[in-house]
């Protein structure tokens, strides 16, 4: 195997069903980890769900739920989700998972040995939606005058005996760590945000509760669990392995999450991390928002769209690959069914899908679906392969910077080359004036199609990996894009293309517009 590469998702807090924003995040994390194997890497992608807290807690209560039974039931929608988004996951924890307690109670300990937990009484403002303590300068002023957290969410003044974190000690640590590693909060917006907020000082952070017991418990410290937060970041060391032996995968290449958690991520993880003597991440990558018609989410406006009823109604492939072009990746950005329609349509279907259709369609027709013979090669051939060549090169180099929409957009020039060359040379023309000429036009657009295939795999794997059933095409890494040998050995061997279903079919817009939630 390659070089190790660990990437993971936020883990979901299940207190309510997935919205489309836990879809986004996960079909982005999955394309990442799909490249980075294509590309040989030893690849492990960790998602999951984060089980405790007093949100779930109250949740659960509020609904007259067992603990547990509630927990278990809400992960197993989030599971779901990722198992119809086609997110190949090599694990899906859960933090009420044995080996991360142990996980847990192991970097609590490591960090009170460096001196760094201690024992006093909290009190302040806590917002129970975000899991997060504010202090009075962050607060923002609601209607009638109420205190809210900088997300527009309540906030409770909380009083407890609560164990604390030295937070404040890794204020000039982790603004060095900045200075030191650019990369290591992307986008740049984000990084300039977690800067400023870390040079205007840092408090010791409570992590420990007494006025609930649904949490990972305190080691040798009877009545407290540990703050949400402290359990759920430590999730991405249990997945690889900690403390129970060696970690090829740590330290995790790639943390991607939501941009509303860059704080926890970007601070105090890597000070947890500090403390406790472990490796750091190498980047947490905070994404943007999805907004439905260019709205916030939320029940009250009845726009929150199940990403499972969008998938039914449009498919997975054209889900997955409107979110990742649309989208500018670290940026927010908007959907509707109209246009997902649109754009999928546009450049999915007709520019790429109808090409393959089209190609394989009258290969299988006029040639028995036998791979043409060499023909009689003109410049414009070896031209459309260099523009392919140079395409799938393209969006490679993206999708190594984490700039997913560009890369789609650099493969859709390739795209957009055979659609030019297919019409320029007319191959249903050449059947009857130049047959010898025909046999090299299909060779060239079977040779381009499925190189174009294998590097938008990543993004719609079903319907490329249909594309390159159709065409015999067993090696889909990277290293096989320009394998010049291939289209000789699947002449050799006699392979024939069987007519075509197609792989990405054009979409239509519901009835009334829209998809339920």
């Amino acid at each position: 195997m390659g070089k190790p590469f660990y990437i993971t998702t936020a883990i979901s807090y299940p207190n309510g069903r997935p919205h489309i924003g836990h879809a986004y995040e996960a079909i982005a994390a999955d394309a990442i980890a799909r490249f980075q194997r294509q590309a040989g890497r030893d690849v492990r992608f960790q998602t999951g769900t984060d089980e405790h807290g007093l949100k779930m807690a109250q949740t659960a209560r509020d609904q007259g739920r067992d603990m547990r039974d509630f927990a278990g039931e809400m992960s197993g929608h989030f599971k779901q989700m990722c198992d119809t988004l086609a997110i190949s996951y090599d694990r899906f924890i859960r933090t009420t998972d044995d080996d991360h307690y142990r996980a847990s109670q192991a970097i609590w300990r490591a960090m009170e040995a460096s001196g760094d937990l201690y024992l006093d009484r909290y009190e302040g403002w806590y917002s129970v939606r975000d899991e997060a303590f504010y202090d009075e300068k962050e607060l923002v002023e609601g209607e009638g005058g109420a205190k809210l957290s900088p997300q527009g969410t309540a906030v409770t003044w909380t009083a407890e005996e609560t164990w604390f974190f030295r937070l404040s000690k890794y204020q000039q640590p982790l603004l060095d760590l900045y200075a030191r590693e650019p990369d290591f909060i992307r986008p740049e917006s984000r990084r300039n945000e977690i800067m400023r907020f870390v040079e205007g000082g840092l408090s010791d952070l409570s992590v420990s509760r007494t006025t609930f017991d649904w949490g990972v418990p305190v080691p040798d410290s009877d009545g407290h669990v540990m703050y949400v937060w402290v359990d759920a970041l430590t999730n991405y060391l249990t997945g690889a392995g900690y403390p129970d032996g060696e970690m090829p995968y740590w330290p995790a290449d790639l943390h991607l999450i939501g941009k509303d958690i860059v704080r926890f991520h970007a601070v105090y993880w890597p000070a947890f991390l500090m403390s406790a003597g472990i490796a750091l991440p190498k980047t947490v990558f905070g994404h943007g928002f999805l907004l439905h018609r260019g709205e916030k989410m939320s029940k009250s406006l009845g726009n929150v769209v199940d990403p499972l009823g969008l998938a039914d109604a449009f498919g997975v492939d054209a889900l997955r690959y409107f979110l990742l072009r649309e989208v500018s990746f670290g940026q927010d950005g908007s959907y509707s069914a109209e246009a997902i329609v649109t754009r999928v349509n546009a450049e999915l279907a007709n520019a790429f899908g109808n090409l393959a259709q089209r190609t394989l369609s009258f290969i299988a027709k006029n040639l028995g679906g036998a791979f043409p013979r060499a023909g009689r090669g003109e410049d414009a051939d070896a031209q459309l392969i260099e523009e392919v060549v140079v395409a799938c090169a393209g969006m490679r180099s993206a999708f190594d910077d984490l700039m997913l929409s560009q890369g789609i957009e650099a493969w859709l020039r390739g795209v957009f080359a055979c659609n030019q060359y297919i019409d320029a040379q007319a191959p249903w023309s050449l059947r009857k004036t130049d047959p010898e000429r025909m046999h090299a036009v299909l060779g060239t657009l079977i040779r381009a199609i499925r190189m174009l295939a294998i590097a938008i795999l990543p993004v719609v794997p079903r319907g490329a990996g249909h594309v390159l059933d159709l065409l015999g095409a067993n090696e889909r890494t990277h290293a096989a894009i320009d394998d010049d040998g291939w289209y000789a050995r699947m002449v050799d061997a006699g392979f024939t293309i069987a007519a075509p279903t197609p792989a990405f079919p054009r979409l239509e817009l519901p009835v009334d517009g829209e998809v339920a939630a």
